[in-house]
């Protein structure tokens, strides 16, 4: 019952991988991971677009409820801090700063007091495309 030991050729061979083993793994690894990274960037895009699609529209949310209860339309974002409607102003995720938001004023005689023009609504400052093909600016 005493284990044979073999010590010759046979099992020299079997102690490792060869260089066109380890080639072959390294090309398929290769394969796959080029494969991936462009599904990656893609899926941080698409939630990057959706944290901008939710800042835009709590942002309109909150100009519009500023605007009913002042009976006018806020002169800059940090007035929508100040009153305490934002607890702070949103980065736009694509541009990844929260100064860069491209404001339109409304008309003074389209304003609620006709005396002064205010925030109208608020857009993203991105001039990059989006995966749908419109401009982050237009959205």
């Amino acid at each position: 019952m005493a284990a044979h030991i073999r010590i010759g050729k046979a099992d020299r061979r079997r102690r490792g991988f060869t260089i066109i083993e380890l080639m072959v793994v390294m090309t398929i690894i290769s394969i796959l991971v080029s494969l991936a990274v462009p599904f990656y960037q893609k899926s941080i895009l698409r939630a990057k677009e959706s944290v901008l699609r939710n800042n835009l529209f709590t942002m309109r949310t909150v100009i519009d409820e500023f605007t009913y209860d002042k009976q006018k339309a806020p002169q800059t974002l940090q007035d929508l801090v100040s009153e305490g409607y934002l607890r702070v102003v949103p980065r736009d995720p694509i541009t990844d700063s929260d100064s860069s938001w491209k404001i339109i004023m409304e008309d003074a005689s389209g304003s609620v007091n006709q005396n002064e023009s205010g925030i109208f609504d608020v857009r993203s400052g991105s001039s990059k495309m989006s995966l749908d093909g419109t401009a982050y600016s237009e959205w």
